[in-house]
C-alpha cells in the first residue's frame, strides 16, 4: 500500500505540461494552411491533444496538464468584436483547465503614400472608397511571454507547448531554454521557421487537425 509521502513523490516527479496559445496567429495560420476560411477548433479537446502529441514528442508517460492560457484580442468599435469578445470572456474562458487574456486592439493611423507622405484616408478604389484606419493588436506577444517566462519562475510547469509562429516571441524562448525549460512549438513548418528553430521541438499541427475539429 503507496503512503501518503511516496504519493506525493510521485506526482512531483511527473512531467508537467502547459500550454499558451496565440490566438489569431493560431487560428489564421491553420485557416491558411488547410485552406479553410472558417476552421473551427473544438476548444475543449485541443489543449489536451497538443499535450498528448508533446508527451510522445518527450518521450513520457507520466505527466500532467496543468492548464492552457489562450491570448487574443478584439475589436470593440465593431459588432463582431464586441460578439467575438462575449464568446471569449463567457464562454471559452470558463473551460475546464483554460484562461483567457483578451486585449482591446488600438487604432493604428492611416497608411501613407510613399511620395508625398500625406496619409491616404479612404481606398483609392472609387468602388470601394473604404476608410483605410484599422486597429492593431497589441501587447499579446508580450503578454504571452511575460506569463511563460512568470510561470517558470514560479516553477508551474516542466514543458510548454506555445501554439504560435511569431518571430518575436523568439527572445523569450531562448531565454527560458537557457535555463532549462523545454518549449515545443504547435506550429504549421515551414511556417514560424524562427521560432520552430529556438524551441525544443516541434508539433505539425496541420497533420492532427482532425484530431481537434469541431463539426
Amino acid at each position: 500500500m503507496a503512503t501518503a509521502s511516496s504519493a506525493q513523490a510521485s506526482l512531483s516527479s511527473r512531467i508537467r505540461f502547459r500550454v499558451f496559445v496565440d490566438f489569431w496567429n493560431f487560428q489564421l495560420t491553420l485557416n491558411e494552411r488547410v485552406g479553410n476560411s472558417r476552421f473551427k477548433i473544438d476548444w475543449r479537446n485541443l489543449p489536451t491533444k497538443l499535450v498528448q502529441e508533446a508527451a510522445a514528442l518527450v518521450d513520457v508517460t507520466d505527466y500532467s496538464y496543468e492548464g492552457a492560457i489562450v491570448f487574443t484580442s478584439y475589436n470593440g468599435k465593431t459588432q463582431e468584436g464586441r460578439k467575438y469578445h462575449h464568446w471569449v470572456t463567457s464562454w471559452l474562458d470558463i473551460q475546464p483547465g483554460v484562461q483567457v487574456q483578451c486585449y482591446e486592439r488600438r487604432p493604428k493611423g492611416y497608411p501613407k503614400c510613399p511620395v508625398c507622405h500625406k496619409p491616404v484616408e479612404k481606398c483609392p478604389d472609387i468602388s470601394c472608397a473604404a476608410d483605410m484606419a484599422g486597429t492593431v493588436e497589441k501587447g499579446v506577444d508580450t503578454a504571452i511571454a511575460t506569463s511563460m517566462i512568470r510561470l517558470a519562475w514560479e516553477k508551474s510547469y516542466d514543458v510548454a507547448i506555445l501554439a504560435s509562429s511569431d518571430a518575436d516571441l523568439v527572445p523569450a524562448v531562448e531565454f527560458l531554454d537557457l535555463r532549462g525549460f523545454r518549449i515545443i512549438q504547435a506550429g504549421f513548418p515551414p511556417s514560424g521557421a524562427h521560432l520552430s528553430r529556438a524551441c525544443w521541438g516541434t508539433i505539425d499541427v496541420a497533420k492532427i487537425r482532425q484530431t481537434f475539429e469541431r463539426h
